[in-house]
């Protein structure tokens, strides 16, 4: 994330609260919904991993490498596996797209990760992370496709509004920090993950979907 190694710590710890959250509501009313309830979890644990990244002051050490796993081949597979469960049935059809695209790019960035070097730079008040994929364009393409689109093709009000907003913070973070934009948006999403805690509190028996 940008700034510090204490704004990361702060912003995990609360990402994580809001995990918990989203956890207990989905276990008692959503089951269905645990997979993707664990998202912010995930991306708390996140934040915090990269706090110590700040603190190590970047370089290849188990930190790094365990932030490029869960940032790199874990969350365009997780993601719209979490979002095919928790979707109205009508909706799961149009979602197997971005899932495919998903496994596709974690198994591309899965190989990158067992035979390239991760390294982790310090740069001002961002960090940024350096790994030399090839083809760029089209892994991230395919990223944004399986998180993104999974999202906004969810037929679920809550999750499109989550797509919408990550969507929206990947075009500022890649406006602003280019070269640091695994990290801001990465940064980003967590956030946004709190859309979940709300939207897992709505009456299921009452709730409309965004889409047909």
């Amino acid at each position: 994330m940008c700034w510090s190694a204490t704004a990361d710590l702060v912003a995990g710890g609360a990402i994580t609260a809001v995990g918990i959250g989203c956890v207990s509501r989905a276990a008692r009313t959503r089951r269905a919904a645990l997979p993707l309830a664990t998202l912010p979890l995930l991306l708390g644990a996140h934040q915090i991993i990269e706090a110590v990244i700040w603190n190590d002051g970047g370089g290849s050490g188990p930190a790094t490498i365990a932030w490029a796993v869960i940032a790199l081949p874990l969350l365009p597979l997780w993601v719209p596996v979490g979002v095919l469960c928790a979707a109205p049935r009508r909706a799961r059809g149009r979602l197997w797209v971005p899932l495919a695209v998903g496994v596709a790019t974690s198994a591309a960035l899965a190989y990158v990760l067992a035979t390239r070097t991760v390294t982790a730079e310090v740069r001002g008040h961002t960090m940024g992370y350096a790994i030399g994929l090839p083809h760029p364009a089209w892994l991230l393409a395919g990223y944004l496709l399986a998180t993104i689109g999974s999202l906004l093709l969810s037929g679920e009000a809550g999750l499109v509004l989550l797509g919408v907003l990550a969507g929206t913070g990947a075009a500022v973070c890649a406006a602003l920090w280019r070269w640091e934009f695994i990290s801001t948006w990465c940064a980003c999403a967590a956030v946004c993950s709190v859309v979940l805690y709300g939207w897992l509190g709505r009456d299921t028996t009452t709730r409309r979907p965004a889409v047909g």
